[in-house]
């Protein structure tokens, strides 16, 4: 804190380190990896008064930068999140800069923050990650009830990109209804019940995102296509917490305005296409008093069968101790994945994080 209050500063780091293994299909080989999943900086407060704070998040491993593409100026990419939020009114704020856009609740939840080693397939097929553009955030209530409205325009083709847009611009509207009032310690978007909410809570929401002449598969994620579609992605999601039991369910939905496959090849089999389809994912764990977790997911993704991509379901077993919060914790999981045309796989996960 500036001596005279005119800024605050918090660093923090944090770092994932991932066990990974399951059985070879084709060589009945046992096939794994040891590796740094995330590796992150951030930084923090407020500039000038309390009510203009930021937020800047740096990914550091290979995982969190990508690759290095011409749309990146062929370099790396490494800024995650880099916000200014300003508070207009009581209530009100507007966010300008590079941030996770209001999508799907799995998505918005820290990657440091999950109830499991990583999040679901649904995720990974259908969330539309972070853009860079405005967002204007609302909460209110009344009675005990707490209502937010989230809106935002941006770029509509991911973090960071250096060439001029493409297509057209993506906007996103989220609403989100709890009943019977906040979360202890923003628990809505935390995996686990680690307050132990002693009434019952439940945040209920629907996200809606138009990208308009989207030019990546997933919209802000995937490769360049040589067309542009029109995507809309509908996304309902629930967060249920109580005494140490916790529960989240989400559906996704997402379609191409004029169908989602660009380009076949000489076989005529699809070269590029856009990621659409459906993915339902349910899970639920619960807390013991020794900070001890058992939690369950089951996920189902659903391809558009044009696209030629396979049907996939998994289901995971997880055990997690939680040591301090999600700052130090262990977590493990076990997962049978089941994809069409292919035999069942497992997949054993260990993974220890470590935040200050």
């Amino acid at each position: 804190m500036a001596a005279d209050s005119s800024f605050s500063l918090k660093f923090s780091t944090r770092f994932q380190l991932l066990y990974q293994g399951g059985e070879n299909g084709a060589t009945k080989k046992w096939d794994d990896s040891f590796r740094i999943r995330r590796s992150r900086l951030k930084f923090e407060g407020f500039a000038y008064s309390p009510k203009l704070e930021y937020k800047i998040e740096l990914g550091l491993s290979n995982n969190d930068i990508g690759g290095v593409d011409p749309e990146n100026n062929e370099a790396n990419n490494i800024i995650l999140d880099a916000v200014a939020k300003w508070e207009m009114l009581p209530g009100l704020q507007l966010w300008v800069g590079q941030t996770k856009l209001p999508s799907n609740r799995e998505r918005v939840i820290s990657s440091q923050k999950l109830q499991f080693v990583d999040r679901s397939l649904l995720n990974s097929r259908f969330n539309i990650d972070r853009d860079a553009g405005v967002q204007l955030h609302h909460e209110h209530s009344i009675g005990q009830v707490v209502l937010r409205e989230i809106g935002s325009v941006s770029m509509g083709e991911g973090r960071n990109i250096t060439i001029n847009n493409i297509g057209g611009y993506d906007y996103t509207a989220r609403l989100e209804v709890l009943p019977f009032g906040s979360f202890a310690s923003e628990g809505d978007y935390v995996g686990s019940d680690l307050s132990r909410e002693q009434t019952p809570k439940l945040s209920l929401a629907a996200s809606f995102d138009y990208n308009d002449n989207a030019t990546r598969a997933g919209g802000q994620l995937g490769n360049f296509l040589s067309e542009q579609r029109d995507l809309r992605t509908v996304f309902v999601d629930a967060m249920f917490k109580y005494k140490g039991f916790s529960s989240m369910v989400e559906y996704a939905n997402k379609k191409a305005k004029n169908g989602p496959v660009v380009t076949l090849d000489e076989f005529d089999e699809v070269d590029e296409a856009f990621v659409t389809g459906q993915a339902f994912n349910a899970q639920a764990g619960y807390l013991f008093h020794n900070n001890w977790e058992i939690a369950g997911r089951f996920t189902n993704y659903e391809p558009t069968a044009i696209t030629d991509r396979n049907d996939e379901q998994q289901y995971t077993l997880g055990l997690s101790k939680y040591i301090v919060g999600h700052s130090l914790k262990v977590q493990s999981d076990v997962t049978l994945e089941k994809e069409q045309g292919s035999k069942d796989f497992y997949q054993f996960r260990l993974q220890m994080e470590l935040a200050l």
